[in-house]
């Protein structure tokens, strides 16, 4: 089975390995087991249903909260040969009938619904189906504690109840641990096992920007879109009217955009969005509105232009940056006129505490002087070492202290008050505040009452924030928001780790250490290639009416840009390239690469060579591609061509005399033809396709 799920990794998706717990996601699933996977965005979530859906022999249902989303979906999963459909409101019912008999005639192997259809079918044709898997996207939906609640979502447990041996797995990026019980519990998951991928983005850069005034703002907006022409980027605003000045203004300064909002009816809303995936409009301004849904690969920019009203949704919304791995740039602008409306309106919603407190927790991190990346994954329980490096506080670090001591005696209080009550109680008890609360929980009793008296109480409430954006205080929302001490903060507390915290920063300090935009740079090697390569792509995104990113991601085509593959095997052997997207799009891709080598001046260190220099300094193919951040296919295609070459290398001890026999017939059947794929046919899929690149080498060299 594991070769089996590599092999379709490589051939389907064109990927040499899986990311982090994706492996163990699937063979779980293929187990039959129940599974919650908590991933980033563009952490690879669909991976670890689809990959199960192709192993299985019935049908993969996937509930998912919105069309476009779907639709985005499905055709990547055609463009990979992969048989899948859709099952929601935008269809007519001659389609609807389509989808239906294809799916009980057994001729899917994924099935997409919305929670309402699959409501509403499930006691109809859905019965019929060989069920082998249900994949919930979007799992937060199904919560009270989830941002972005949907009532329908609560009736999967009854859907869940009618397959009680059918697996289930609950996928989401945002769920912190008062959603994930209330998850597991409203979909029925049994025995699930949670899997909790780094949320560490390393490629998105972290800025947050306070108190900047309109106009100057928009100019700062301008001046960072001017630097990065053609590319593709999101602008988030808090009101309608923001989102169509903000829009009105960039587009008088002569950018490609459009805004975004609900009260654009529904065919407007939905040409924006297509327009925006298909690369007809650079950049959108919208509402939050604009939200889940959006798959588009290489957004390389997201600005928030008001303050987000918590850290799951802000999180959500900056990871729609840099999906494809490359550098990619987040700016979040915030004043305390924001803050205010949030807080009215959340005092007349539903879970109105809980919607404060975690606006509290958003404005918390704005104005925070620790890393802000440790901040946002100790919020989602991850915990980071070292300081990231990649966020406006890293790069103009405020003055720290030895805070131990200090962060000791907040602890003690937490302990004393037996963790139940949240910040501001806490402080007063360590001011040694004479007050009703106090007295009626008779704290004054309590040794830590007063310890902390020569501290203002604006200079606390900044140092518990940073103890618990520090990972050693868990903010409980869902206990009336009391704290409670981590494993790391009884460390801390027992004196086996100490502490720096960072000297509060007064609003002038904070105004002079305001940085510039940052101007980036592409970084590949062949610029004018890359930029052909887009063209060719758009015009065949054009053709076929889908999104440019599901033909090649940025990232493949950058590979392209620099690797210049020419043969079969050598583009098979990028990153992010199948076989049927090689057939398809290969020989146009291939032709512009050619086109390119012959009229470019020759490298002054071919890419084979370094590969053979690095062979020569005793590096095995795996330490070479991880060097070179190549896939380990396109290091045996090195490898191979150095073979042919004549170049001392060794390829026999990386493949068996049994493989390479077993190759030898297929490909004097095939008349000796160097295809790739016939002969992976031929051997019924069980060997791969670098195992036959390196047979073919050594058969046509060797006889």
């Amino acid at each position: 089975m594991k070769k089996q799920i590599h092999t379709l990794l490589k051939n389907v998706y064109g990927f040499d390995n899986f990311r982090p717990l994706q492996e163990e996601i699937i063979n779980r699933t293929i187990d039959g087991k129940d599974s919650f996977v908590l991933m980033p965005t563009g952490g690879g979530k669909s991976m670890c249903f689809q990959i199960p859906a192709l192993v299985s022999d019935g049908i993969t249902i996937v509930v998912s909260p919105l069309i476009s989303l779907m639709k985005d979906q499905v055709q990547a999963l055609k463009s990979n040969g992969i048989k899948a459909d859709f099952f929601n409101s935008s269809i007519s019912p001659q389609e609807e009938n389509k989808v239906i008999n294809s799916a009980i005639n057994g001729e899917l192997q994924l099935l997409y619904l919305s929670p309402e259809k699959l409501i509403s079918v499930s006691n109809t044709w859905l019965k019929e189906l060989n069920i082998k898997l249900v994949a919930i996207d979007e799992a937060h939906c199904v919560s009270m504690w989830g941002h972005d609640f949907r009532p329908e979502y609560t009736q999967l447990k009854v859907f869940r109840n009618s397959i009680p041996n059918v697996p289930f797995m609950a996928l989401t990026a945002t769920a912190d641990k008062s959603a994930r019980k209330d998850i597991e519990e409203q979909l029925g998951l049994k025995n699930s096992k949670l899997f909790i991928s780094s949320f560490d983005r390393k490629n998105l850069s972290i800025e947050v920007r306070g108190q900047v005034q309109k106009k100057k703002k928009l100019q700062e907006i301008v001046n960072f879109i001017g630097r990065r022409k053609n590319e593709s980027g999101i602008i988030y605003c808090l009101s309608r009217k923001n989102t169509e000045e903000v829009a009105s203004y960039l587009k008088q300064e002569g950018h490609s955009v459009a805004f975004y909002h609900a009260g654009m009816n529904h065919e407007e809303r939905e040409n924006t969005q297509t327009d925006f995936i298909n690369d007809d409009t650079k950049i959108i301004v919208a509402t939050i509105a604009f939200g889940m849904g959006i798959d588009k690969s290489n957004v390389r920019f997201v600005i928030h232009y008001n303050l987000p009203k918590n850290l799951e949704g802000y999180y959500q919304e900056i990871g729609r940056a840099g999906r494809d791995g490359l550098p990619s740039e987040t700016i979040l602008y915030y004043n305390m006129r924001d803050f205010v409306l949030y807080s009215q309106f959340a005092d007349s919603g539903a879970n109105s505490v809980m919607q404060k407190e975690k606006l509290n927790r958003m404005l918390q991190f704005t104005e925070a002087k620790s890393c802000r990346r440790k901040i946002l994954l100790s919020y989602f329980g991850e915990h980071l070492t070292e300081n990231c490096g990649n966020c406006d506080v890293c790069e103009n670090p405020p003055k720290d202290f030895e805070g131990t001591i200090l962060t000791q005696k907040a602890l003690s209080g937490i302990v004393r008050m037996g963790e139940k009550d949240g910040i501001t109680m806490l402080i007063n008890v360590l001011r040694g505040s004479n007050n009703a609360d106090i007295h009626s929980k008779q704290y004054f009793n309590l040794k830590t009452y007063g310890i902390g008296k020569d501290v203002s109480f604006f200079d606390w409430r900044d140092y518990v924030i940073q103890m618990a954006n520090q990972g050693f205080i868990e903010i409980m929302y869902s206990e009336n928001s009391a704290l409670k001490i981590t494993p790391i903060g009884w460390k801390v507390l027992k004196g086996e780790k100490t502490v720096r915290l960072t000297t509060p920063l007064s609003s002038d300090e904070r105004k002079k250490t305001q940085k510039a935009v940052k101007t980036t740079t592409e970084g590949e090697q062949n610029k004018d290639l890359f930029t052909e390569l887009k063209k060719i792509r758009y015009s065949i995104s054009k053709e076929e009416k889908m999104p440019a990113y599901i033909i090649f991601n940025d990232k493949t085509l950058k590979l392209m840009a620099s690797e210049l593959p020419t043969t079969e095997n050598e583009f098979l052997a990028i990153s992010g390239v199948g076989m049927n997207k090689m057939e398809k799009y290969g020989a146009e891709f291939m032709s512009a690469i050619r086109k390119f080598k012959s009229v470019a001046k020759p490298r002054k260190t071919p890419t084979t060579q370094k590969t053979f220099d690095l062979y020569k300094d005793g590096l095995n193919p795996t330490e070479i591609a991880e060097k070179r951040s190549l896939s380990i296919t396109t290091i045996f295609s090195h490898l191979s061509q150095l073979y042919t070459e004549g170049k001392e290398v060794d390829l026999e001890k990386y493949i068996t005399t049994e493989t390479v026999d077993k190759v030898r017939v297929a490909f004097n059947t095939l008349d000796q033809k160097m295809e790739l794929k016939p002969i992976y046919d031929k051997l019924n899929e069980e060997v791969s396709y670098w195992e036959i690149r390196l047979s073919v080498t050594l058969i046509l060299k060797n006889g």
